[in-house]
């Protein structure tokens, strides 16, 4: 795990402040108390503090944070800013109240804020609601028009890539993105190869064509999204359309997209719709036995990412780290 090793370090060498609010949950205490043992991050516990203190014994989270969100000082001043961000969509200072008193919602606000740098969710709740909060109170980057997802892709014994190491976009959130929007995502997930796999992006927007082989409206989708992507990144390698082997393979690239600067050398892979991009990563995670590290989200103004119901302690420390180093590169 060569990239997940050195995501590690670099949250170690910029420690990072991470709000978990699912703070009663037992993987979630698990992870807590080794990110905190192995220096990953500084960590904030959301729940009751009774509670929490009751399923962490036996556990060493003496240096986490406990909030108890309906307890906590800076309620009121949360309740205010949630109801200025929502009293337009008819939001009554009563409901923002309540609402500020959920823990995911409470969360969101602390990164919103800056009191946190970054959120870690999703072990017992759905990434439905996970990512509502995060779209009303932090909501997406500057020029960004839609949050997406990544998979650091780590395939073994691979030559192609950047040494079997991929960026595979979107595999986790957008059903059909439109051609605006899978620009987008082709921007976001060269940010993410950069700020989190150290690799220098290759972009390839994938098709069941390579350099019009096939005319369909799909095809044109994802023409036009190469197009918009090279008009707002400029400075970026992309290109498309293209076949997955002509993305990766250089013979092929060579024959079917020549003089391509991304053909045969593609280690982003930018997969039409959430279909392909999700069947894509699944076969390669399990056919080549590759480590895929995520999702990853993309594209939000400061990072919130999801778990998966079925994750394990170690993916809970890993998408911690993830969160912090993802940090070190926003803006305040």
């Amino acid at each position: 795990m060569a990239v997940m090793d050195s995501i590690i370090q670099k949250a170690k060498a910029n420690k990072k402040r991470i709000v978990l609010p699912e703070g009663s949950e037992a993987r979630t205490l698990k992870a807590a108390e080794r990110v905190i043992k192995e220096g990953i991050a500084d960590v904030v516990l959301l729940g009751k503090e009774e509670e929490i203190k009751e399923k962490a014994k036996g556990l060493d989270i003496a240096k986490a944070e406990i909030i108890d969100p309906e307890k906590s000082p800076l309620l009121q001043k949360y309740v205010e800013e949630y109801y200025n961000l929502r009293k337009n969509k008819g939001v009554t200072e009563e409901q923002a109240y309540q609402i500020m008193k959920d823990p995911m919602y409470y969360g969101c606000m602390m990164v919103k804020l800056d009191d946190v740098d970054g959120m870690v969710s999703g072990a017992i709740h759905a990434t439905a609601d996970v990512f509502r909060p995060a779209f009303q109170i932090v909501k997406t980057a500057p020029n960004v028009k839609v949050v997406s997802s990544a998979f650091i892709m780590e395939v073994p014994n691979c030559i192609y890539g950047s040494n079997g190491v991929f960026i595979f976009a979107d595999c986790a959130i957008n059903p059909n993105p439109n051609e605006e929007e899978l620009a987008a995502i082709a921007i976001a997930s060269a940010h993410t190869a950069k700020v989190l796999a150290g690799i220098e992006p290759r972009i390839a927007m994938l098709s069941f064509s390579t350099k019009g082989s096939a005319n369909h409206e799909l095809v044109d989708k994802v023409k036009n999204a190469t197009k918009i992507a090279k008009e707002l990144a400029p400075d970026l390698l992309i290109d498309g359309e293209l076949q997955l082997d002509a993305a990766i393979v250089k013979e092929v690239g060579e024959l079917k997209a020549p003089g391509s600067p991304v053909a045969g050398n593609a280690n982003v892979l930018i997969f039409p719709d959430l279909q392909a991009g999700n069947i894509g990563y699944k076969l390669v995670q399990r056919l080549a036995k590759a480590n895929a590290i995520g999702p990853i989200s993309q594209g939000l103004a400061k990072p919130i990412n999801d778990l998966s119901r079925g994750c394990s302690v170690e993916d809970i420390v890993n998408v911690i780290a993830i969160t912090c180093v993802q940090a070190q590169g926003v803006q305040k």
